[in-house]
């Protein structure tokens, strides 16, 4: 077997050392460290677990930690299962390039990292193993972290009564004029009858809220629908009014007590904590002057 093959399935630190450069790093693996865990773009896919094998290799600057024998001194191992225990739990995600992404730019937060290798695979979907491999350093995710800064956003629940209002364009002046970073929600059109399969009806619901929110977009553009938790981040940072369309980021969610809330005002207080937002206002659907409800 030639020096190419081997460096292409062989385990990540083959490459690791294979494109070694000065100064000489030290490197830190793990191997065949197994999780199960509910991923997948398929429909087949959600709903069940399925085990995922993560092998990585983090090269790191030569430390003390050899000689004082401490562990404070080192990149500790628990940092590297702790990046992969975070990032499962942090949202259900499709696809392991993502997740494979995510995890690398977590263990590239630590000071001692400087390259990492993650390789990740499925091992319960064929005769084989279906995997992805990455490979990313501290060089390529220095920009983003220096623009990576927390928001603190305006949550605005509009109920059914203030989706056609003739005040609505007058709302959304007031809105803006704010200017602060907000997002749009709204309630659940009438779903009509109800099915017998949970999992039918609370998609059925879900599409139901995607309906008002983008019948809020036809009546003024500036209410921007966004699905993805990248759309939410990325209008709040760039002033956009988004609107949010739930039925991704509610699914996604690895949270099972989330699968039993249906009520569009609670999926808003969920969407409020999960993005440490200054507060959720109810606006009022008969006033013609941006007035709240109450705050919840």
């Amino acid at each position: 077997m030639n020096s190419e093959i081997k460096q292409a399935f062989g385990h990540p630190e083959i490459r690791s050392a294979a494109t070694s450069s000065d100064p000489k790093l030290d490197r830190l693996s793990l191997r065949d460290h197994i999780i199960e865990v509910e991923i997948g773009a398929f429909q087949s896919e959600r709903g069940i677990t399925q085990r995922i094998s993560f092998n990585i290799v983090v090269e790191v600057l030569p430390s003390k930690g050899a000689h004082t024998d401490n562990v404070d001194d080192i990149l500790s191992y628990d940092s590297v299962t702790e990046a992969i225990a975070i990032e499962i739990a942090a949202e259900r995600l499709n696809l392991l390039e993502t997740l494979a992404e995510r995890v690398a730019a977590r263990i590239l937060l630590e000071p001692q990292a400087e390259r990492v290798f993650v390789r990740i695979e499925k091992l319960d979907r064929g005769a084989g193993a279906l995997g992805v491999e990455i490979v990313r350093s501290q060089e390529e995710t220095t920009a983003a972290k220096e623009i990576n800064y927390q928001v603190a956003p305006l949550i605005i629940h509009f109920p059914m009564g203030a989706i056609g209002s003739e005040f609505l364009t007058g709302w959304i002046d007031q809105i803006i004029a704010l200017d602060r970073p907000s997002i749009l929600t709204v309630a659940c059109s009438s779903v009509g009858t109800t099915v017998g399969d949970q999992i039918a009806q609370r998609r059925i619901e879900l599409l139901a809220m995607e309906q008002t929110a983008w019948r809020l977009s036809a009546n003024d553009r500036r209410c921007v629908v966004v699905d993805s938790w990248t759309e939410l981040d990325w209008g709040l940072k760039n002033n956009q009014l988004s609107t949010w369309a739930p039925s991704k980021t509610v699914l996604d969610c690895p949270d099972k007590e989330l699968s039993s809330v249906t009520n569009a005002l609670d999926l808003s207080n969920w969407l409020c904590g999960e993005l440490n937002a200054d507060r959720l206002v109810v606006l009022d659907p008969t006033a013609e002057v941006l007035t709240w409800q109450g705050d919840k």
